[in-house]
C-alpha cells in the first residue's frame, strides 16, 4: 500500500503546474514627506513601497529611520525570475 501511494505522489509531483508569475507591482502611492521629527540622531526618509503578503500586495507608509544604518540607496521591491519560478525581494536599503 505504501509504495502505490508513493508511486502516485511521485507521478502527480510530474503533473505540477509552473506558477504563473505573479501580477504586475502596483504604482508607488503618492506620499507627502512630512517634516522629521526632532531627533538626537540623523533621520533619513525611508519611501512608502508595495509589499507582498503572499496572496496580495499592501502599502508600506514611508517613514523616518536612522540614517547611520542605511548607505542612502534604496532598493524598490520587485519580483525576480529565478530558473522557474519567482521569488519576491522586499524593499529594501543597499
Amino acid at each position: 500500500m505504501k509504495r502505490v501511494l508513493v508511486t502516485v505522489v511521485v507521478l502527480l509531483a510530474g503533473c505540477a503546474v509552473e506558477p504563473s508569475p505573479p501580477a504586475p507591482i502596483p504604482p508607488p502611492m503618492a506620499e507627502a514627506v512630512p517634516k522629521p521629527p526632532v531627533s538626537a540622531v540623523a533621520l533619513v526618509w525611508q519611501p512608502g513601497h508595495w509589499d507582498w503578503t503572499g496572496s496580495s500586495y499592501v502599502w508600506i507608509p514611508g517613514q523616518y529611520v536612522d540614517a547611520a544604518s542605511h548607505s542612502g540607496n534604496w532598493m524598490p521591491s520587485y519580483w525576480e525570475k529565478t530558473g522557474s519560478s519567482w521569488v519576491w525581494r522586499p524593499a529594501h536599503w543597499m
